[in-house]
């Protein structure tokens, strides 16, 4: 049986088209394109909602011709329509879930609405070797870092996340208390090449558990930004140069070591043999590097999302309205709307007759 979906990301600034086929089991990008605004919004240090709405507006329907182009195909040969629907931000999911709805009803095929999070989890099912259930999954983005337990196909159970700010944001943060442009992840790991990961010891933080103790599984790294910024302001007044290569590459290193380690932790108390790496962050060099040589000291097996599918794509959301229609989901109401903010957990309920929202 071969299945093929248009799908349509727009949840924040990058807006993306992509043809998806499932066939013989395996996925095939026939086409993947994506328009990033992030030169635009790097100039005011981050996302700015309405920017990002009307450069949506304005790509998205060249994006969707080119996509269509490059994979040779037509409407007549498109199974469903996709498009993020939640969580984001709301102006920029209107724009691909309305247009999204509007294709699925002038073609007369359905349309799925997927949870963005559920897309960057798919991500990994674009690796040749897929993850199969039980497994644990560590999400780690610029507005998510969150350990889920997958125990089977399409059910997810959060186990762990920050309490503050996600992984991403530190890195953004960070990269601008260091001078260095916008977006934080790559322009840290560029700069932290040539510095030494072991010069500063920044805390890992920890997140108190009122009943004593800590929590073993859950982030917080507003405490770790907030050393960084202290560093900086001490060797400000001690020294002509800050040495901004050693800074970011100490941080950089910190991060990655606490997200390996609480990964890792859950997965042997809890006996899960595979763990799998997703989201934006999940790009970083370091942290891949990191995360293969420890998971292999402890015979854990790792499924990484390709690269290039880790940041925003639309390759993604399509594979996940593909494992939707595979679970025997047809489509969502073509009444559903978009919500900024959804529980993963809660993505059943996106094809549901009666919409959430």
């Amino acid at each position: 049986m071969m299945q093929t979906v248009l799908a349509l990301e727009t949840s924040c600034d990058e807006t993306a088209s992509a043809v998806v086929q499932l066939k013989g089991g395996k996925f095939h990008i026939l086409a993947n394109f994506i328009a990033s605004q992030a030169n635009e919004h790097a100039q005011w240090g981050g996302v700015v909602p309405e920017i990002a709405s009307r450069r949506h507006l304005e790509s998205i329907p060249f994006l969707v011709e080119q996509a269509l182009e490059k994979s040779g195909l037509t409407f007549s040969n498109i199974d469903a329509i996709a498009a993020t629907v939640t969580p984001g931000l709301t102006g920029s999911l209107l724009v691909g879930a309305i247009t999204a709805r509007t294709l699925a009803c002038l073609h007369d095929v359905p349309f799925l609405g997927v949870h963005h999070l559920e897309g960057h989890l798919s991500s990994a099912f674009l690796n040749e070797k897929h993850p199969s259930p039980p497994y644990l999954l560590l999400l780690v983005s610029g507005g998510h870092t969150e350990l889920i337990h997958v125990d089977r196909e399409l059910s997810y159970q959060r186990v762990g996340f920050s309490h503050d700010d996600a992984a991403g944001e530190a890195f953004d943060k960070v990269a601008r208390l260091l001078g260095l442009s916008y977006p934080g992840g790559p322009a840290i790991e560029e700069i932290a090449k040539n510095g030494n990961p072991k010069r500063f010891l920044f805390p890992k933080g920890r997140v108190s558990n009122p009943s004593g103790g800590f929590f073993p599984y859950d982030f917080s790294f507003s405490g770790l930004k907030t050393a960084v910024l202290r560093k900086v302001e001490n060797l400000k007044e001690s020294v002509t140069e800050i040495p901004v290569a050693d800074l970011a590459a100490s941080f950089e290193n910190v991060v990655a070591e606490v997200l390996v380690e609480r990964s890792l932790k859950y997965a042997l108390d809890y006996g899960l043999g595979t763990l799998v790496m997703v989201g934006g962050v999940a790009a970083n060099k370091r942290l891949r590097q990191m995360m293969i040589k420890e998971a292999s000291n402890k015979s854990i097996n790792i499924v990484l999302a390709p690269t290039a599918f880790c940041t925003d794509n639309a390759a993604m959301i399509g594979t996940a309205a593909l494992l939707r229609l595979k679970s025997g989901k047809s489509s969502s109401s073509i009444e559903l709307g978009v919500s900024a903010r959804h529980k993963l957990d809660q993505a059943d309920l996106l094809y549901e007759a009666i919409p959430p929202f």
